[in-house]
């Protein structure tokens, strides 16, 4: 019995990282129909369980919603209308073009593409990709090119963590996770930065965990101005591997500091329409315009007004929650520092430190308290052990 299910939990980690991860892509989009075009490598086409077709070079296939289904069109004949249309490549690391109808912009993905008709009229169109592919494009879309390789086997640690995660998060609308920046960024596979595939696989199959052994949600941003936030600053929730630390490495970065003005009347209006702000009270009425924070605090002035930092943040669009301020003339200057929630890995810190030559081990522990980094298959084996009481 023992053997029995250590053998059907290397089943399972086989499938999610070694093979096969569906991610809903064109998330952006409403789409009621797209062009599919082949990039690379050869493609069976499948209308429910019926071969249909093929997309082979040069050759370009219509899909488009009709009643309760799909519509396949190639070459200006109608193929017939199925209810969910497969994309199943021939040879490994295949790659498609897609492209909305009502849109310009085309992105390339690897492996295959599974598109159906959902409950609200539209389309729906999933990338059936391999682990690695997707960390690849994850990585470059989030990252860009041009960074050290440790700073890649950053995100790819991170970003396989996250996904991992999150197999379930969007499974009602039929896929694990999304190309969306609230799961992870995945605009097209990896195109131009080879080192991001190398750090892919020479940090394959590791995984970040918390002080309990489970998951850990690598948070990043852009940019921390010199220090990193708590987490409950932030959330109402405190994260304890991601405690607040001082950070050197970002303040000679480009997005460190941010200087914006705002209206003292639309200042003003705020506080005292969102949180009854005592613009009378003869210890805080002065200090309606004005507010030092040297270190990064939750709160506006004091805590006993209740002005979270992150609501002035997100009403005025500003770039971060650790920022001073002071009066000048009609208007309320704002001087900040960093880009971002400001809870995690600080991306421009992380960069600047494997430059100089810090390993991602290093990177990772700097950034994250009591962090363990691990190999997926074995932690799969301690927590199945757990659950039989081995």
């Amino acid at each position: 019995m023992k053997h029995l299910f250590n053998i059907l939990i290397l089943v399972f980690a086989l499938n999610v990282t070694g093979q096969e991860l569906s991610v809903g892509i064109m998330r952006y989009y409403k789409l009621t129909g797209v062009k599919v075009s082949h990039n690379e490598g050869n493609y069976r086409v499948y209308g429910d369980t019926s071969e249909i077709t093929g997309l082979w070079a040069d050759q370009s296939i219509y899909l488009k919603r009709s009643g309760n289904g799909v519509k396949i069109e190639k070459g200006g004949n109608t193929l017939g209308t199925f209810d969910t249309v497969y994309f199943r490549q021939q040879k490994a690391n295949s790659s498609f073009n897609i492209q909305a109808l009502s849109g310009n912009k085309v992105r390339k993905y690897q492996d295959d593409l599974v598109i159906f008709a959902d409950a609200e009229g539209l389309l729906t169109t999933v990338n059936e990709v391999n682990m690695a592919n997707y960390l690849a494009g994850v990585i470059e879309s989030e990252g860009g090119g041009g960074k050290h390789i440790e700073y890649y086997k950053v995100q790819a640690i991170l970003s396989r963590t996250y996904a991992l995660d999150h197999l379930s998060k969007h499974k009602k609308e039929g896929f694990s996770v999304c190309d969306r920046t609230h799961c992870q960024a995945y605009h097209s596979m990896l195109r131009f930065t080879p080192d991001i595939r190398k750090a892919v696989e020479e940090t394959k199959g590791i995984i970040m965990l918390d002080q309990n052994l489970k998951l850990a949600d690598g948070f990043f941003f852009a940019n921390c101005g010199g220090q990193t936030s708590e987490s409950d600053f932030v959330w109402n929730v405190a994260v304890p591997y991601c405690r607040s630390i001082a950070d050197t490495f970002c303040v000679n970065s480009k997005q460190a500091n941010w200087t914006t003005k705002i209206s003292k009347s639309s200042w003003k209006h705020y506080l005292i329409e969102q949180f009854g702000y005592p613009v009378n009270d003869s210890v805080f009425g002065e200090y309606l315009y004005t507010f030092d924070q040297p270190a990064r605090k939750a709160f506006y002035i004091a805590p006993q007004l209740g002005i979270p930092l992150r609501d002035l943040r997100v009403e005025f669009k500003l770039k971060s929650t650790w920022f001073s301020c002071h009066p000048e003339g009609d208007q309320v200057v704002l001087v900040g520092k960093g880009f971002g929630h400001g809870v995690g890995l600080c991306q421009e810190g992380a960069m600047n430190m494997a430059k100089a030559g810090y390993s991602y081990e290093q990177i990772l522990h700097f950034y994250f308290t009591d962090i363990q980094l691990f190999d997926y298959f074995k932690w799969l084996f301690l927590k199945q052990e757990e659950v039989v009481g081995l």
